[in-house]
This record gives C-alpha cells, structure tokens and sequence, in this order.
C-alpha cells in the first residue's frame, strides 16, 4: 500500500439511495440539491422536508452535507432564497455552493452560519478571483474546469492559505465555459443553467446539404452547417478554429491515476460528478476513489471505473486542451448491476433483484473498500410474499417485513430473477466452487426456516435501509461452502454486478 492522499472526497447525491452508497462507500462529503435551485433539474433531489433526515444521516456517520444553489438567478429566484437557505440552515447544512453573487450575500446575510463555496459556474480561474471572493466570505472556491494543474498550483500560490481549492476529479464533462452553456437554451428553449439541459453537445450531427447553398456564403468551408439527426431540415451554422467547435463530444473526465498531482499543487477537495446517476454508478466511482485515497495504486482499481457507464475517458484541461471524441457517440460499460444485498445470514444472500440474473450466472460482489469478489448463483429462491406486484392487503409494506415474515413455504425455487424490486434469496457460492454442492449439502441450506432475526428498519421501503444484526455470513451452513473468506463478509448495501460488455456508442 501506499501512502495516503488527504484530500476530501466529494460524492453527488441525486436522492437517499446515492446518499446512502456514497456514505457506505467512502466519501468525505456529499453534494445535493432540494427541489429548486440546483443544476441537475432532472435528478431524484430532495424536498425541503426531506433535507432534515438526509443531513442526520450523513452527520451519524461524520460526513458533511453541501447544497448545490447554483443555477443562474432571475429576481423572482433571489425573492424567495431568504426562506430557502433558512430552511438548509435549520436542517444543519454544512456548506452552500452558490455561483450568483446576489445569491451569495443572501446566504452570508440570513444563514451566516453555513460555508458558502463558490460554484465553477462563477469561472473562478485565478488568484485575484478567488482573493474577492475571500473577502466578501467564501470559505472555498471550485475551480474553473479551464483550469490545468499548472493553473491551480499558481493559484494555491497567491490565494490566502486559509482559502479552500475544490476541483472536479471525475465525470462528464460540458463543452461549455465551466458549463456555462448556451447550446440547449439555443436549440430547445431549456436552459442548463436553469438546470434543463437536454445535452445537445452530445446529440449526432452530419453536414447539412439540402438547404446549404441557399444558407452559406460561397466561400464558407465545408461543414458550415450541422444537421442533428432528429431534426431533418433544421440546419445549425457551426464555426471551427485551432481550439474545435463547441458543439462536440467532450470525454469524462478520470482523474483517478493522478491524485497525487491534485493534491501536490494545492488542491483540498476532489469533486465526482454525477448527481443524475443511480446508487450503483455512486457506489463503484466513490469506492474507487476512497481505494486510491486510502494508498492502494491506481492500476489496481482503474478497472472499476470501466464497469459504469461512460463515455471516452481523458483528463480534461489538466495537462494540455481538453480531448473531445468527434466520431464517437453513446456510452459503454462492462458490467450490469443486476441486486442490492439487503441483508446476508447464515450461508445466504438477501438480495432486491435490479435486473434479470440466473441459476448458474458468475456475478461479483461489490462492497465498500475492497476489490470485487466473485459469486456464483446457486440455490435461487424468490419470496413470494413481498414485491411491486403483490397486492395482498396483508403483504409485507417494506424489505425488511418481509424477510422478519418469511417462512420456508414463502420462498419458491426460481430459475431466474426476473422480478424488479422483489426480494430473491442465494446460497454463497464463490465462482470457483463450480458445481453445487451435494444435495445433502444443498437440504441443509435450504432448511432456514425464517428470517425473523434479522433486524431492520421498518419505515423505509429501500434495501439499503436493512439493519443487519450480523453481517457475517456462513455463520451457520458452513458445511456447504468451500470458500470462507467468500463468505466472511457481505455487507448490506453492497451490490451484485454481472460481468457483460455493453456499448451504446456508434463509431464514425
């Protein structure tokens, strides 16, 4: 192992099932919006009511809370920021990251108490900046996007020490100034900075022709106007010069081989995008991450990063212009995420099905701060007694009901989970057990004749919120497995992944 890097880990959250996997996975401090305000319109978010309970929970396990009010203010926005950021201050709310001036002294006047963190969307890019931003408050400024390694370390240089440098590590990244972009407004009237974006700079282009003639001048290059491909006649005129052209496929950003160099030239807070993207995505990213920050090297995780879905990796403008992938478009990603564990006792898994997995599938173990083990489906059986579909007036109303309710006549053999959201029991088996075990073997795991000893917590209807009493499984049964240290150790809120290519993209 390597030595630590200390830098704060910085999650998105787009609702408490991302909160909850950024937490068990190793983040620092997270970053979400309420229901107005923040750049990521489209997320889950969290009501006003709802922000109270998600800022305990993170604080029960030391991880601070930062709200996203970073959308580009119109006055009938700043009339009603007084009440709001009152209301994140009674929630107890650690940081706001504002990018409107005008928002910025409201939140200094009625909520003094809350950090306020400048947004990239304030294009903070140099010393002189980030030095008037100090001075009227802020405690932290994120760095313009622009910015290179160079650039940061000259900043950290003439900005007062007691200034914080936050920086984008990890995500998708906007052909746009800090993603100030224009594009979306231009051709669908909805404003990414209202938090609309509908992400036209990675929509599918070619050269118009019909109408080019009448629209271009007769010295204008080829390529003067774009066509999208779902608006045939409609022809956009597009200028390119030796810095490309706005309207093009920016890469992710994957910062993960050189956070060192982040944190050699200054930087306080790594920052993952991503609030759009469910508790799987969170979970595989922030574990990464935290991996990296914790000393293991970063060959040993990169892969990781390739199981989610993303577009054409690079480092952004850290080391030289940002690359774009002109003639590639979609995502790709080698794993599904196909269960949520629930709960895990006495030689089973406990687990929400996601997406469709089979007897006999190779799946991998995805837990919070270690590299992902191999399991194979064995034993399947489905809990008739609880799902999306069960109308019973008297079925169980959470997961955590239905396994305190179960009995051995609830669970029924299956060939495959291919219910969505229902609960779908596997004995442990390493993929390297091969065949099942003896069938006096399998009779002996079957014999569970409930689960009213696991404890859980009642009121929510998500997995994650099942309270395991011990999460050690193979307690028991240990006979049928020839891989404890498979079995050592399966925590709740892990998640069951399936090892299968998949690629979205079209290549030019």
């Amino acid at each position: 192992m390597d030595e630590r890097i200390h830098m704060e880990l910085l999650a998105p959250t787009g609702g408490m099932e991302q909160l909850r996997a950024a937490v068990q996975f190793g983040a620092d401090a997270v970053y979400l919006a309420a229901d107005r305000f923040g750049m990521r319109a489209r997320a889950a978010n969290f009501r006003l009511d709802e922000i109270p309970a998600a800022v305990a929970f993170a604080h029960d396990h030391g991880v601070k809370v930062h709200v996203a009010c970073n959308i580009l203010m119109h006055p009938g926005d700043i009339d009603e920021l007084p009440a709001f950021f009152r209301a994140m201050d009674a929630a107890g709310v650690d940081a706001f990251i504002i990018g409107d001036l005008g928002a910025f002294a409201v939140a200094g006047e009625v909520a003094p108490r809350v950090e306020r963190h400048v947004s990239t969307q304030a294009s903070v890019a140099n010393a002189a900046a980030a030095r008037v931003w100090h001075s009227l408050g802020a405690s932290r400024v994120v760095c313009a996007r622009e910015m290179s390694l160079a650039d940061i370390a000259r900043l950290r240089q003439d900005a007062p020490p007691d200034l914080e440098i936050e920086a984008f590590a990890h995500g998708a990244m906007c052909m746009a100034v800090s993603g100030r972009c224009l594009i979306s407004s231009y051709l669908t009237g909805r404003s990414g900075n209202k938090g609309h974006c509908t992400q036209p700079c990675r929509w599918s282009y070619q050269l118009g022709t019909a109408a080019f003639e009448e629209f271009a001048p007769p010295e204008a290059p080829a390529g003067f106007l774009l066509e999208e491909e779902k608006r045939p006649g409609e022809f956009f005129p597009i200028e390119e010069d030796d810095r490309g052209t706005f309207i093009m496929n920016a890469k992710d950003m994957n910062m993960l081989a050189h956070l060192r160099e982040l944190a050699r030239v200054g930087v306080d807070s790594i920052k993952i995008e991503g609030r759009n993207k469910k508790a799987f995505y969170v979970a595989s990213v922030v574990g990464a991450y935290r991996r990296v920050l914790d000393g293991e090297p970063p060959a040993a995780v990169a892969d990781e990063l390739l199981a989610v879905s993303h577009r054409p990796y690079g480092t952004g403008f850290y080391f030289s212009e940002a690359e774009q992938a002109p003639a590639y478009d979609g995502y790709e990603q080698e794993t599904m995420h196909v269960a949520d564990v629930a709960a895990c006792r006495d030689g089973f898994l406990y687990v929400l099905c996601r997406n469709r997995f089979a007897e006999g599938d190779e799946l991998e173990i995805l837990a919070p701060h270690e590299p992902s083990r191999p399991l194979i489906v064995r034993d399947l059986h489905w809990l008739s007694i609880f799902g999306p579909d069960n109308h019973d007036e008297d079925a169980p109303a959470t997961a955590g009901e239905a396994l305190s309710r179960a009995t051995a006549a609830d669970w029924e053999a299956a060939a495959a989970a291919n219910r969505s959201c229902n609960l779908y029991r596997i004995r442990m088996a390493a993929a390297s057990d091969g065949a099942a075990s003896d069938a006096s073997d399998r009779s002996s795991a079957s014999d569970m004749r409930d689960a009213s000893n696991v404890s859980v917590v009642p009121d929510m209807r998500d997995a994650s919120n099942v309270s395991v009493v011990s999460d050690t499984c193979g307690a028991s049964g240990g006979s049928a497995l020839r891989t404890p240290s498979l079995s050592a150790h399966v925590p709740e809120g892990s998640f069951l992944r399936k090892r299968t290519f998949r690629r979205s993209a079209r290549h030019g």
